[in-house]
């Protein structure tokens, strides 16, 4: 469903402004309808925020209704690190409290908006009440790239060797 969503999201509101849309999380808001916070890169390299709202009645209609660069988030606080709560902050000249549909959903963003960070050269993103591992885990098992195929295929190969050389009874 979320990849439809992301799709659909990319096709009508990020292609005509020419963005690519790189994350999207569900957020709740007091007004009516769906709202998420979207994540996105311009052909310059420019990272951008915005919260979209989805109007559903005859026609369904997406609006844009707030938007913010990522130089401009000072500090991305997650209130509480100790317990399941989708709720956090994003500092810019203002602040604008957010509340996702879940807590894996505000750990992706995080992921995402550190990543685009450090990939686009900006200004190293401030994290608060965030639990590290999971933002930027760092043991071998959480990156399952091309490194952790490859150490699975060495290790199944030395156990095929080591089991050839044994003797059979």
């Amino acid at each position: 469903m979320s990849s439809l969503l992301k799709e659909e999201m990319q096709r009508v509101l990020f292609r005509p402004e020419k963005h690519r849309l790189v994350e999207f999380i569900e957020i709740e808001e007091e007004q009516r309808g769906r709202h998420f916070l979207c994540v996105s890169v311009s052909k310059s390299k420019e990272v951008q925020i915005s919260v979209k709202s989805r109007r559903i009645g005859l026609e369904d209609s997406y609006v844009k209704t707030e938007v913010w660069a990522l130089q401009e988030l000072m500090v991305l606080d997650g209130k509480d690190p100790d317990t399941d709560d989708p709720c956090f902050v994003m500092h810019f000249d203002t602040v604008r409290p957010v509340k996702a549909v879940s807590c894996a959903a505000k750990y992706s963003l995080a992921r995402c908006l550190v990543a685009l960070g450090d990939r686009h050269k900006h200004t190293e993103l401030r994290l608060q009440n965030f639990d590290w591992t999971y933002v930027q885990p760092t043991s071998i098992y959480s990156n399952r790239g091309d490194c952790m195929v490859l150490m699975r295929i060495c290790f199944y190969a030395f156990n095929l060797v080591c089991l050839s050389l044994c003797p059979v009874p």
